[in-house]
């Protein structure tokens, strides 16, 4: 991994510093950390005085189990005061150990138990087309392991064949899964109908890249492929 290519601005890095408390899922916090920046930073039209701006891009977050980078993001955009990190799942805290939709501005899912957030991402995408808010996009970031459940081959299936192309799938790959699948995550959903793209990371402007190319009618799914989990 080219980590030495990322761009972490300071304040970011000193905001993931204040979360502390859940060291337990600490690498799957820092597995996401690069995407969750290059979206809010330079992808999601997303506006932290308006959160629920009906024409706003939706981002849901599918793998939120230790979600400390996903809290330092959204701090560091200004979508709650930064001291409330300084208290994850205190009994005061609006931030939990899994994020909730009703506490947190700017949180779109509940999620943290795994492998939901994909067919919620092809609802959302299908209710927007539904009313006619083509220039809202939805994205919607995975773990690879949450690929082993049931309920993501028929996410995965229907997306493709109804050519859902307001949605982009981020499957941050870090060689959890039980299963795999021959040719690696992408393949899988390519097979499906989907366009896919493979980037390392860590590398804030591949990441970009890949996430702002649209492949109209087709869904997209970047695989961002990170260091193993340990």
């Amino acid at each position: 991994m080219t980590v030495a290519t990322t761009s972490r601005p300071a304040e970011l890095m000193a905001a993931l510093r204040r979360v502390t408390g859940d060291e337990k899922h600490e690498p799957a916090a820092l597995s996401t950390l690069d995407v969750l920046w290059v979206l809010y930073d330079r992808v999601l039209r997303v506006d932290p005085t308006w959160p629920d701006d009906p024409d706003r891009d939706r981002f849901l977050l599918s793998k939120g189990h230790g979600p400390a980078a996903y809290y330092a993001v959204l701090a560091t955009k200004g979508f709650f005061p930064g001291d409330w990190l300084d208290d994850l799942a205190g009994p005061d805290s609006r931030l939990g150990h899994h994020p909730d939709r009703l506490l947190i501005p700017g949180v779109e899912i509940s999620s943290g138990s795994l492998g939901h957030g994909l067919g919620l991402a092809v609802g959302t995408a299908l209710g927007l087309r539904a009313q006619g808010l083509t220039a809202s996009h939805v994205y919607v970031l995975v773990g690879d392991a949450e690929l082993d459940e049931g309920s993501n081959h028929e996410a995965i299936a229907y997306a493709g064949a109804t050519g859902l192309d307001n949605l982009t799938a981020i499957v941050v790959d870090n060689d959890s899964a039980t299963h795999g699948w021959p040719g690696g995550v992408a393949s899988r959903l390519e097979v499906n109908g989907w366009a896919a793209a493979t980037v390392d990371g860590r590398d804030h402007d591949e990441i970009a890249r890949a996430l702002l190319h649209r492949a109209s009618p087709r869904p997209h799914v970047v695989v961002a492929r990170v260091e193993p989990k340990s």
